[in-house]
């Protein structure tokens, strides 16, 4: 099977498994009442656009719209307010449907509403990308809303915590710990100090932002050629949570798409980082626990928006990312109803988990990267149909196989 044959037959599934709603839309078994855009139907109104992009097809356009009524009719019940765990998401995917008035109505009402609850320095207790002010900036400046955009991340400004080598956030109210990465740490707030300080000019926070990057950078424990920074310090729930990940939330893999939007100064870091994802060993599951996920957020498919990314950008990554998009052909589960893929959880019984539809650990994320990965390697457009806001949109660099800069050579020197 290809991985367009895969991708659709993904597609199948998600059509075949959906439930009708009481307002005659869709939702997803695994995930019924959950209308985010991280595990639930939000994700997949998303992946179904993309589908739409790629095979012009308008069984996934009217899929998209009638997952996109489930996540409307959710807006006036749903407390979160965060990207992608909360109403900024959601308010992201009905923004991406287009013209429906309805939904534009209903993404305003969830708009409003986030705005009506932050409390001039945050939205609840967590202080990041995932569900805090880090995302609910990066999801305004998507749709175009500078002054919440600005809002959201001034609170940063003051609430930096000086190190020996940069800065650094408490991004969850009253842990002891420091988080590091892009999902839930340091990393996240520099993305989206760096995206809205440039939309604005902001010096002081593009300034900012380059503090925290030096205080991950500081923080690396790979070799001179490498990149890996521990999940946190002190290590939070260490019995649960191991000391290095390789994903895009708390990897290598997500870092690098931090040091893409800082730019060519940063280029031999996000050198750095695919050296340490290319022989961490993944996509093989080396030990119980190593790589256990298939998904978007901790698992293949995130390395593969990576490795996508670098063929488009620098020309390279492609033996690795068919590597990756191999592996997922071997690991997805193929039969009458379509294809699907099951992570790993090594501490139950049994270990292997019931599929999943959504954006993070299911079929959604997935199938976005495919399609996105057949398009590149078939001389077709290698954009994706919506652009996520915390993945920098690709741009060809001019002698891609060049040495690096002096700005290079100096964020990439031995640490």
């Amino acid at each position: 099977m290809d991985p367009e044959e895969l991708a659709d037959g993904a597609l199948a599934w998600l059509l075949n498994t959906a439930a009708i709603t009481e307002d005659r839309g869709l939702a997803w078994p695994d995930a019924a009442d959950d209308p985010q855009l991280y595990n639930g139907t939000a994700g997949v109104v998303l992946a179904m656009l993309e589908a739409y992009h790629h095979f012009n097809d308008d069984r996934y356009a009217e899929a998209a719209v009638r997952a996109a009524l489930t996540v409307a009719a959710a807006v006036p019940r749903w407390d979160g307010d965060g990207l992608y765990f909360g109403l900024t998401g959601m308010m992201f995917a009905l923004t991406e449907i287009g013209d429906l008035a309805m939904f534009h109505n209903r993404a305003y009402r969830a708009w409003r509403r986030v705005r009506g609850r932050f409390d001039g320095q945050r939205w609840s207790e967590q202080f990041e990308l995932l569900s805090g002010n880090a995302g609910i900036a990066l999801g305004a400046l998507a749709v175009g809303d500078l002054d919440l955009a600005e809002l959201a991340v001034t609170p940063y400004l003051s609430t930096a915590e000086p190190t020996a080598a940069g800065v650094t956030w408490e991004t969850r109210a009253g842990r002891e710990s420091r988080l590091h990465h892009i999902s839930h740490g340091t990393l996240g707030v520099v993305y989206a100090l760096t995206a809205v300080g440039r939309a604005l000019d902001r010096t002081d926070m593009t300034e900012l932002a380059r503090e925290g990057a030096a205080d991950v950078v500081a923080r690396n424990e790979g070799g001179p050629d490498d990149f890996l920074v521990p999940h946190s310090d002190p290590p939070w729930r260490p019995e649960l949570i191991e000391r290095y990940s390789y994903g895009w939330c708390h990897g290598p893999a997500g870092d690098a798409q931090v040091f893409r939007l800082l730019g060519l100064d940063y280029r031999a870091l996000e050198d750095r980082c695919w050296h340490t994802v290319v022989h961490s060993g993944l996509p093989q599951r080396l030990r119980p626990g190593f790589w256990d996920n298939n998904g978007r957020c901790c698992g293949t498919a995130g390395v593969l928006a990576l490795a996508c990314d670098r063929m488009v950008e620098r020309g390279s990554g492609a033996d690795f990312a068919k590597v990756l998009v191999d592996d997922l052909t071997v690991r997805a589960t193929a039969d009458a109803e379509g294809v699907r893929w099951s992570n790993v959880e090594h501490r139950a019984d049994p270990s292997t988990l019931e599929p999943r539809s959504g954006w993070a650990m299911g079929s959604a994320g997935i199938i976005r990267e495919l399609l996105r990965y057949v398009r590149i390697t078939t001389g077709r457009d290698p954009t994706y149909a919506v652009h996520w806001p915390d993945q920098p949109p690709t741009k060809a660099v001019a002698d891609p196989g060049g040495p690096a800069t002096a700005g290079d050579q100096a964020a990439g020197a031995p640490l």
